[in-house]
């Protein structure tokens, strides 16, 4: 049998600095959602939120597979820079990193043949 793995309790401790917020960053609070960050796609620029598990209460449908996310399950919202809350859309993290490498998916139905 292995030994027990001590695992640590506590998340990030705050440090107050002068010039920034208390956790270091300038601007995102690691409250309310997470960290955002903002990358390049399709010309367009996208803010990007990691969710957590807790904070996933919902199911949701990931454009880049198809396939459900179900809640408490990790993931990420993705939108437009300049869009609407409604241009908001879930993904799973592995789904979002490979955007780029998958093609549109074709919506079939249970009858339909996979050629």
């Amino acid at each position: 049998m292995s030994p027990r793995r001590n695992r640590q309790h506590g998340g990030a401790k705050p440090i107050d600095r002068p010039g920034g917020d208390r956790y270091g960053g300038s601007g995102s609070s690691p409250l309310g959602g997470g960290w955002e960050t903002t990358e390049e796609w399709r010309g367009e620029e996208w803010v990007v939120r990691p969710v957590g598990g807790g904070g996933a209460a919902k199911h949701y449908r990931c454009p880049g597979c198809d396939q459900e996310i179900p809640p408490g399950v990790p993931h990420v919202v993705a939108w437009p820079r300049h869009g609407d809350v409604d241009d908001r859309r879930h993904w799973h993290k592995a789904c979002w990193k490979a955007r780029d490498r998958r093609g549109a998916r074709l919506q079939r139905s249970r009858n339909a043949p996979r050629y």
